[in-house]
C-alpha cells in the first residue's frame, strides 16, 4: 500500500544563498522563501542542484533545512534534495533532514560513480527503509548518467514510501511510457522547465521548476492555465517564457538561474567553486535574455 501524500503544482528548487565570501546566507535564503510563499507555490525543494546541494556540508544542509522550516511553518511540503556519494551518506542525510522537519525527500542516485540497474535498485530500497518520509525519485539520464526505467519503478512499487517521480530526461515520451506501465501508482512530475507545458499535458500533476525563483508570477500563470486546461492561454505564456526555461537544461543552469534571480531582485548571483561567476559574453547574452523577457512579461495573473 502506497504512502499518500497531497503533492502537485509548483515546487521551486530554491537556490541557496552566499555572503561575499561564500559562506552561508541564511538571512537572504529564507527572505528568498518566503517571496516565494508570498507568490502561491505549492512546495520548496531546498538543496537540489539549484541549491548547490554538492557544494555544502552537512551541518550547512541542516542549517538551510531547518531555516525553511521555520519559514514555511508547515504552510507547503518542503522536500530536500539528497545528492550524496554512497547510499550510507544517503541514509545518514536522510536521517538527518527528518530531524530538523522536513517533510519528504528529493532522491538521486548515488553520485560519480555510475551504478548498474542493480546497484540503482538497492540504492534506492536502502534508502528508502532508513526512513518513514515519502520519496520523489529523481530521473535524469542525461545528467548522471543512469537511467531507470518503467519496468524498474515497477519493481519499486513494493516500496510504500517512494511516492514519485521527477522525470528530467528531455524526452517527454517517457511519461507515455511510465503512466502506461505504472497507472496511478505514482505521482508524476515534470523536472526540466523547457519541457514543461507538454509534461503537464501529458500527466505530470506537479513541476519542480528552476525559473519560478525569478518569476513565481508568470510561472503561477502558466500553471494555472495548463493544470486547469487552458492551452491557448498556457501557450501564449509558455512562449513568451521559453528563452529562460532553456537555462534550465544547460549545464551552467546554476549560474544562468541565479543570475536572472539577481537580475530580478531575488538575491545574489553568487556560486562556490568550482562555479565561477559568467563573465563577457556568455554573461551579456544571458542578462539580454532575461531583459527582454522582463520587459515584455506577461500582464496580469491567470484568471481560472
Amino acid at each position: 500500500m502506497a504512502l499518500k501524500v497531497d503533492w502537485h503544482g509548483v515546487y521551486p528548487a530554491v537556490p541557496t544563498q552566499f555572503h561575499d565570501d561564500l559562506s552561508l546566507d541564511i538571512p537572504n535564503t529564507k527572505k528568498h522563501v518566503q517571496d516565494l510563499l508570498n507568490e502561491g507555490i505549492h512546495g520548496l525543494v531546498m538543496l537540489g542542484t539549484i541549491g548547490e546541494n554538492c557544494s555544502l556540508h552537512m551541518e550547512e544542509k541542516m542549517e538551510v533545512l531547518k531555516a525553511t522550516v521555520e519559514v514555511a511553518k508547515g504552510k507547503v511540503p518542503i522536500l530536500t534534495g539528497v545528492a550524496e556519494y554512497t547510499t550510507q551518506g544517503a541514509c545518514e542525510t536522510v536521517v538527518a533532514a527528518k530531524e530538523v522537519g522536513v517533510d519528504g525527500i528529493m532522491l538521486l542516485p548515488a553520485l560519480v560513480y555510475k551504478s548498474d540497474e542493480r546497484e540503482i535498485m538497492a540504492h534506492y530500497r536502502t534508502v528508502a527503509t532508513s526512513t518513514d518520509l515519502p520519496i520523489m525519485c529523481y530521473n535524469n539520464r542525461p545528467v548522471y548518467g543512469v537511467d531507470m526505467s518503467p519496468e524498474n519503478f515497477k519493481e519499486l512499487a513494493d516500496v510504500a514510501n517512494i511516492v514519485c517521480i521527477k522525470e528530467a530526461s528531455g524526452d517527454v515520451r517517457i511519461i507515455t511510457d511510465l503512466i502506461n506501465t505504472l497507472g496511478d501508482r505514482f505521482i508524476f512530475f515534470a523536472g526540466l522547465d523547457d519541457c514543461t507545458l507538454e509534461s503537464v499535458l501529458l500527466g505530470c500533476e506537479g513541476w519542480v521548476s528552476g525559473l519560478v525563483d525569478a518569476f513565481p508570477r508568470e510561472n503561477r500563470m502558466l500553471w494555472d492555465y495548463a493544470s486547469t486546461g487552458q492551452w491557448e492561454k498556457a501557450l501564449e505564456v509558455y512562449r513568451w517564457y521559453m528563452p529562460m526555461l532553456h537555462f534550465d537544461s544547460h549545464p551552467k543552469l546554476v549560474q544562468y538561474i541565479k543570475l536572472t534571480c539577481a537580475e530580478m531582485g531575488y538575491g545574489t548571483e553568487l556560486t562556490r567553486p568550482p562555479r565561477l561567476p559568467l563573465v563577457g559574453e556568455e554573461r551579456e547574452r544571458i542578462l539580454s535574455i532575461v531583459r527582454q523577457c522582463a520587459a515584455t512579461r506577461p500582464g496580469a495573473e491567470a484568471e481560472v
